[in-house]
């Protein structure tokens, strides 16, 4: 009883708050990202952030968020609360992003055709070059290999995390490949003027299947056993089985569909929808949609923007 009531207090206490599954919705139009309770699917916080903010990566285990302007390049650093905690100048061109750990954040240059590591400090770790266009990156569950969609190229890079050092480049099934995930040591590409996801293997650096998608397929997520991926022509999201690589069906969620995510529990999916304003949370199971937000113009969230907060 004594420790139930010690408990009790302990989680009374300041900085005792539970862990919380947040969202980081980018509006590029709004030029705004929206801190998003996801079990609530409540937002907590609306940060004004200039110059067309777009790509966005969550690193759930510092509690750090990590937003590029697609105007300029400018790399902004947030707390959940939505603080402004650093920023950078990378130039504009700087676009793709994801995290990885010891708070290693990797950026894809645009213009110049060059993948960056960064350090907790922003500065430069190492940078390699890249195909054209470099767009999507993605980091495996490991966080030992780095992949690049290289768009212009209809290729895959692969890199080693540590080093930089470039392992493959694989030719995609599809053309423009822009989204890039790991799922289940497997990596999956979305090839946007295809209608298709290639399926690569990134150990042995090669193609080994593709999946039909809808029309224009851009981000890409797992959840409940399933994989899901925007079709922003469609409106919709394509939802496969990875084991058999097979298309399940096909589900609306609103008007041109971008970024999407895992809720952390995997229970299902979040989907910022850029025309209608809104992201929406899907079900994986039922497939249906549990609540819809409303967000400031051009909600993209182009990133993996989603995950648990470290526990106090």
């Amino acid at each position: 009883m004594r420790l139930t009531v010690l408990a009790l207090i302990a989680g009374l206490l300041p900085g005792a708050a539970p862990a919380r599954d947040l969202g980081f919705v980018t509006s590029q139009n709004g030029n705004a990202v929206s801190v998003i309770d996801l079990e609530t699917a409540g937002i907590m916080a609306t940060v004004p952030l200039p110059g067309a903010p777009a790509p966005v990566a969550y690193d759930a285990a510092a509690d750090r968020a990590y937003v590029i302007a697609a105007d300029t390049g400018r790399l902004w650093v947030l707390d959940s609360a939505g603080q402004i905690l650093k920023q950078r100048d990378l130039g504009q061109g700087a676009f793709g992003l994801a995290t990885g750990p010891q708070g290693a954040v990797y950026v894809a240059d645009w213009f110049r055709g060059r993948l960056s590591r960064l350090g907790p400090d922003l500065q430069p770790v190492w940078q390699s070059d890249t195909g054209a266009a470099p767009a999507g990156v993605a980091v495996d569950q490991a966080g030992d290999l780095i992949a690049v969609a290289e768009r212009d190229d209809n290729s895959i890079a692969i890199f080693r995390a540590v080093d930089g050092q470039l392992l493959h480049r694989v030719a995609t099934a599809g053309d423009h490949p822009f989204a890039v995930t790991f799922h289940a040591g497997v990596l999956y590409s979305a090839d946007v003027q295809s209608d298709l996801l290639s399926v690569i293997d990134p150990v042995a650096g090669r193609l080994i299947a593709q999946i039909a998608t809808g029309s224009h397929p851009y981000g890409i997520a797992f959840a409940g056993g399933r994989g899901f991926v925007t079709n922003q022509y469609a409106g919709s999201v394509t939802i496969f089985d990875p084991a058999t690589r097979t298309v399940l069906t096909e589900r609306p969620v609103g008007d041109y569909p971008e970024g999407i995510a895992p809720l952390p529990d995997g229970s299902g999916v979040i989907v910022a929808n850029w025309d209608s304003d809104t992201a929406v949370i899907l079900d994986a199971g039922s497939l249906s949609i549990r609540a819809q937000i409303d967000l400031p113009p051009g909600p993209r969230a182009f990133g993996m923007f989603t995950g648990r907060q470290a526990g106090p």
